[in-house]
């Protein structure tokens, strides 16, 4: 029995080896962490399979073992700060390391993260594999871009980092206006991974990672009350998350259109809308978390759907795209102009996004809401098939499976 185990580890070890390797280094873009997962796993292997038989499927069973291995390791890297300055306060007799303007570990991790020597997008997606909690697929996911582009991307940061030498030092106090703007792009895909999770095998909805994101928020505004972006993205991030209790329904995504507006937070709400009014009366030009913020202000002000001023949706929109002209803002701007000028108007606004985001789920379901308003069932289809195919989360599948269902043949 021993010799058949071993003669099938030796077996899964040269044929599985490298695909497991480069599976977990393409999920969490850390080759250390793959090789060192992968070996924790064969050596598992030895020591369950005498006892427990060779699996019927040797090969999926290392590679899930191995999956949580790696994940296992990530989570203890990133308690290893703590438990260390824990033990050093226990057992040093030298005084304590200051810790700069931050008192906060996680917040100070990611200022820290978020050198201004990195492009704005290779540091934010470097903070939020290293500290945000997000695995390589949800970061490829939120950058709209493949697994492995994002990986070459996040070894080409930490290249830099190396090559030049960028010192991973505490932010001082006059560091944090310099940082702030990766900081709070990172803080806003944590959240927005949260509210509404990319990936098949989370829930639809993670709480921890909304509430995390406003916590750290909150911290920020302490830090720079006077910071317009700041009060926006902790706007944005409350009167989202006041929309939570009614997001999901018996395992189906509920649009906002179809949300019981009496589930929704009254406080979260107030406190959002106070803090729009505030820098609305500040008379400072806003920025894009400020004008996000006051467009769910609008929406959360209606009553019922039939109430929303759609023509000031659209107006904050139009002051939106000035500052940020990607194809997701104008996505966003058509589903209003819908409302607004019909469905026919927006339609041709969106095909024109289709070579930017072909890959992005809710372009497809979009047209497909588009398309199934202006009675044309045989194209809808096809875009809701197209959005089933790239939407990961669960509940977001289910609801869209079910509008296609209900298509007229």
């Amino acid at each position: 029995m021993t010799g058949d185990v071993h003669a099938a580890v030796v077996r899964a070890h040269r044929t599985e080896w490298a695909r497991i390797v480069a599976g977990l280094t393409r999920r969490f873009g850390d080759l250390d962490v793959a090789e060192e997962a992968a070996a924790e796993a064969f050596a598992t292997a030895v020591e369950r399979w005498p006892a427990d038989g060779v699996p019927p499927s040797p090969g999926a069973w290392l590679t899930t073992t191995a999956n949580r291995k790696a994940i296992d390791r990530i989570r203890r890297e990133l308690k290893r700060d703590d438990k260390q300055r824990e033990a050093r306060m226990m057992y040093d007799d030298d005084p304590p390391e200051p810790v700069g303007a931050i008192d906060d570990e996680r917040l100070r991790l990611i200022f820290t993260c978020c050198h201004p020597a990195l492009a704005m997008e290779s540091r934010v997606a470097l903070t939020l594999r290293m500290v945000g909690g997000l695995t390589m697929p949800e970061i490829a996911r939120a950058f709209l871009v493949q697994e492995a582009a994002m990986g070459q991307r996040i070894t080409r940061a930490k290249a830099k980092i190396k090559a030049a030498r960028i010192p991973y030092r505490v932010p001082s106090v006059d560091d944090l206006p310099r940082r702030v703007s990766g900081v709070l792009a990172v803080l806003y895909l944590v959240f927005n991974e949260g509210y509404l999770a990319s990936g098949e095998d989370t829930d639809p909805v993670r709480q921890e990672l909304t509430a995390e994101a406003i916590r750290l928020t909150r911290l920020i505004r302490g830090l720079l009350p006077d910071d317009g972006e700041v009060a926006g993205l902790l706007a944005l991030m409350l009167l989202t998350e006041a929309r939570r209790a009614a997001r999901v329904s018996a395992g189906q995504l509920v649009t906002l259109a179809e949300q019981d507006r009496g589930a929704w937070d009254a406080e979260l709400i107030a406190e959002g809308h106070r803090v729009v009014r505030e820098r609305l009366s500040s008379g400072v030009a806003p920025g894009r978390y400020q004008i996000l913020a006051a467009i769910n202000a609008v929406h959360t002000s209606a009553p019922d759907v039939r109430d929303t001023d759609w023509g000031q949706i659209v107006a904050l929109y139009d002051q939106l795209v000035r500052i940020d002209s990607s194809p997701i803002v104008a996505l966003n701007r058509a589903v209003a102009v819908a409302e607004l000028d019909g469905p026919e108007v927006a339609l041709a606004a969106v095909d024109r996004l289709g070579d930017r985001l072909d890959r992005y789920h809710a372009y497809h379901a979009t047209r497909a809401e588009l398309l199934r308003r202006l009675g044309r069932s045989a194209p809808a289809r096809d875009a809701y098939d197209r959005a089933i195919s790239l939407a990961g989360n669960t509940a977001e599948t289910a609801y869209l499976t079910r509008r296609r269902d209900q298509l007229r043949p």
